[in-house]
């Protein structure tokens, strides 16, 4: 074959640079957007006095916590903003407006409000229970005063930073190629990464964060990611329903749970005592689904990609 008659390969232009990759890997794409974006953003706060003291300032406290300030900003940047960001690229506002009504699905039987908003505090206190020797208290009237309006709060500060993108996003679609365990045994450590540079600062209890305390949480994330899995599954991929239970655990063990058992509320009991409840949770629920966490394929179609992109979306 001469050089005058090799066949030329066009390129689209959709297919070219930054847009071209997005489309072409999505899912690459999200995951590398929703941890540098976050971890860029985080920087000045695990730099300050509120983290490695390299910076001479601190962020003031607004509700009794710096995090609104600190981490909040970094959290939107992050898995939401992302998931918004691959989304728009790849299949239009179309689907956008898909993915922000799956935003409002409350219309979910109330027996999975009763998973989610109390499932979880019962399983945290059932496991205190048993790793304390039955050291339980009641918790003061200001804590049972304070504990829905904290669960709101959540709702719309991590529940709402994070699920739109783990769950929705990136879940909805590994799971259309790896399956649900596949999927869960991917994501749940890819969830707990993205928090790792936060333990170089107050939210990770530093400067006296462990590699222990550390492992534990990752060991969690990935445990009970398949708790959340069988959730998003059984409730038609519900987000706010996902966003409630996730939040469920940061709620109870932020303002009641060392009220409760202060005998094991140092950082890392209070870590092993949320592990080895998701654990055993994610245990019940993998025998009792055997392993399917109440996936149906067939029925998976509220996350479904649709346009010319959607054999690219799978990816």
């Amino acid at each position: 074959m001469t050089a005058h008659s090799r066949p030329v390969t066009e390129h689209h232009p959709d297919q070219a640079g930054l847009r071209g990759f997005i489309r072409r890997r999505p899912l690459v794409s999200f995951f590398l957007m929703a941890n540098l974006l976050s971890w860029v953003a985080w920087l000045p706060y695990i730099l300050s006095a509120n983290g490695l003291g390299i910076l001479d300032f601190g962020f003031p406290a607004l509700l009794g916590t710096t995090q609104f300030l600190g981490v909040l900003p970094g959290a939107y940047l992050g898995p939401i903003f992302a998931a918004y960001v691959v989304t728009r690229i790849t299949d239009g506002k179309a689907v956008i407006r898909q993915w922000i009504g799956r935003m409002t699905k409350w219309r979910v039987g109330w027996v999975w409000y009763v998973v989610t908003a109390l499932g979880v505090p019962a399983a945290i206190i059932v496991t205190g229970v048993a790793v304390s020797e039955g050291d339980v208290r009641m918790p003061p009237v200001a804590v049972l005063v304070a504990y829905v309006p904290g669960l709101l709060i959540q709702m719309l500060t991590t529940g709402l930073a994070e699920e739109p993108g783990w769950r929705d996003f990136a879940l909805a679609r590994m799971q259309r190629r790896l399956g649900p365990l596949g999927a869960t045994a991917v994501l749940g450590p890819l969830w707990g990464v993205w928090h790792l540079p936060l333990f170089l600062s107050e939210w990770g209890g530093w400067p006296d964060v462990t590699w222990e305390r550390v492992g534990m949480f990752l060991a969690f994330t990935c445990t009970f990611s398949v708790v959340v899995t069988w959730v998003f599954n059984r409730t038609g991929q519900s987000l706010p329903l996902i966003m409630l239970l996730h939040v469920s655990v940061n709620n109870f063990m932020s303002i009641a749970y060392s009220d409760m058992f202060p005998s094991i509320a140092t950082p890392d009991q209070s870590s092993q005592v949320t592990l080895l409840a998701g654990t055993t949770a994610a245990f019940l629920v993998l025998v009792a689904t055997r392993g399917r966490l109440g996936y149906r394929p067939a029925s998976q179609g509220l996350g479904e990609p649709v346009g010319d992109h959607a054999a690219a979306l799978r990816r």
